[in-house]
């Protein structure tokens, strides 16, 4: 079991969120990122294999940090998502293998054609 962060900073500018942790492991998660890989059944889906690929998502911001007793964190992002909760594990291995998690999403954005860039919707009055 992971322990609780020993730092969370959240760097509005940069839309970072800093965490280290009494292991040693620690970085600065961007709000895409975080949101990308959100623990909800939204982004995971309920099993293996149900995972939904999040597009769209380079502009997301974090409006909001809740604590969630002594073992996660609810953030709700500026899309409306808020329904992950980050357990203090999930978030140790997500410093720990940022790399890996960002190349992995960038890979599965290529194959699917999709992109990090918000559609571009333009509206026309009727």
């Amino acid at each position: 079991m992971s322990s609780v962060p020993s730092k969370i900073q959240l760097h509005t500018k940069s839309q970072e969120l800093e965490i280290a942790f009494p292991s040693g492991v620690s970085s600065r998660l961007s709000s895409e990122l975080l949101r990308v890989h959100s623990p909800s059944a939204e982004v995971r889906g309920h099993g293996v294999g149900q995972e939904t690929l999040q597009t769209g998502k380079k502009d997301v911001r974090i409006n909001n940090l809740e604590p969630v007793g002594n073992y996660a964190l609810k953030i709700t992002f500026s899309d409306g998502h808020d329904s992950g909760l980050f357990q203090w594990s999930y978030l140790e291995d997500l410093c720990a293998r940022k790399e890996i998690y960002w190349n992995d999403y960038l890979k599965k954005l290529e194959e699917a054609g999709a992109s990090r860039e918000a559609p571009n919707i333009q509206f026309k009055a009727l």
